[in-house]
């Protein structure tokens, strides 16, 4: 019994939100039959777009309090209201999401009046199942209507306010464009790299050797002495120009990946880092043995990796870090955390930027948790078929 009523405490405070919320809804036909008179007369159209914006907020809280009652989140999927005016009043006609959140506004004026069923039911159940419970020792009957009563509330709620196909697809169209030109914006931002780097590192390095090569020509008859160090600057020369291409090519597409495998190129980066790097590994294999992820999931998986501790050597003041690789069934997850200073702060710099663009070009995904004081965990989860 005291269960019972435990749990039927807890609905009715669910359902008393959902009656205070439906009470403010009927307010709010006021502001709705407004907005429909001045947009007709085209004199109050600006006010479309904010009516809008309130019925989200609106929907939005009833979304995360059927959510929170069901442990399943509703999700949103909702066009930005953006740009001019006309804009603005096109996209929020036309979009899915609009339609959506009126019909269960409607819906709403209609089934919001289910909390008043359950006054009754108190008085009545603490009787009835006091009784039934206390003396005959059977279930309760009448108290886990109250529950039923939220249930069906947030059931109702779920079924109106989850997001039409068509509006999903329409979020997921502006997601894979923005996607697209974060991708483009690295791709471009890499070229970039990799063409100052040829142009100041080995381009320089290789003109520099022509001209001690042909120095070396014309002083080798004269002074055979002196052209034989010319020859000998210029394959020192040479050799820099290899390591810098080397350099460059390894920035591209790291060659340690293809030798060793995801696993042995992380504990090499961590055994090469400033940091003390501990590397853990749950459902992958070491080297060739094994399935693999894709090569441009293990590429950007060993990008972020090598520049979240890069990140932490030169600005958290730690002096370890943690590195997790784990196999989802959904793909590839990374974890880097280190006990520094935290702060960090996508703004101040391009790596977390790079970073966040090269996972979101392979539709994954970047949580940066970093406060003051740290620790920072950078979590990534790139999606892949094993």
């Amino acid at each position: 019994m005291r269960a019972t009523v435990r749990q039927a405490a807890r609905a009715t405070v669910q359902l008393a939100v959902s009656a205070a919320m439906t009470f403010g809804s009927y307010i709010f036909v006021t502001v709705l039959l407004i907005t429909a008179i001045l947009t007709a007369t085209v004199v109050g159209a600006f006010m479309l777009p904010e009516t809008v914006l309130l019925i989200r907020r609106i929907a939005g809280a009833k979304r995360q309090q059927a959510g929170a009652w069901t442990g399943r989140k509703i999700p949103e999927a909702y066009q930005p209201l953006t740009g001019t005016l006309r804009e603005r009043l096109r996209t929020a006609v036309r979009d899915p999401g609009t339609l959506t959140d009126f019909r269960w506004m409607v819906a709403y004026y209609a089934y919001g009046t289910l909390p008043v069923l359950m006054l009754p039911l108190w008085p009545l159940g603490l009787v009835v199942d006091g009784v039934w419970c206390g003396l005959l020792r059977r279930r309760a009957m009448v108290l886990p209507l109250i529950s039923k009563l939220a249930d069906l509330d947030a059931h109702w709620s779920t079924a109106l306010l989850k997001p039409s196909p068509k509006a999903q697809l329409a979020v997921r169209v502006e997601e894979l464009t923005q996607t697209r030109a974060g991708a483009i914006a690295a791709h471009e931002a890499e070229l970039r790299r990799i063409e100052r780097d040829l142009h100041d590192g080995t381009q320089a390095r290789l003109v520099s050797l022509s001209m001690r090569i042909g120095l070396a020509k014309r002083a080798y008859d004269q002074d055979p002495a002196a052209a034989r160090r010319m020859l000998d600057d210029a394959q020192t020369l040479a050799e820099e120009a290899l390591t810098d291409l080397r350099h460059v090519v390894r920035a591209i597409h790291p060659p340690i990946l293809t030798d060793r495998g995801l696993v042995g190129a992380v504990r090499a980066l961590a055994a090469s880092s400033a940091l003390s790097v501990t590397v853990t590994v749950d459902g992958l294999a070491d080297g060739h043995d094994g399935p693999r992820a894709p090569a441009a999931v293990e590429a950007a998986a060993y990008f972020v990796i090598a520049e979240s501790l890069t990140n932490a050597a030169k600005y958290s003041g730690a002096d370890r870090a943690d590195v997790h690789l784990a196999r989802a069934r959904t793909g590839l997850r990374v974890r880097v955390r280190d006990e520094g200073r935290g702060g960090a702060d996508e703004a101040g710099g391009s790596g977390l930027l790079g970073m966040r663009r090269r996972v979101a070009a392979l539709d994954g995904g970047v949580t940066v948790t970093s406060p003051v004081g740290g620790p920072t965990v950078i979590e990534v989860e790139l999606p892949c078929v094993w």
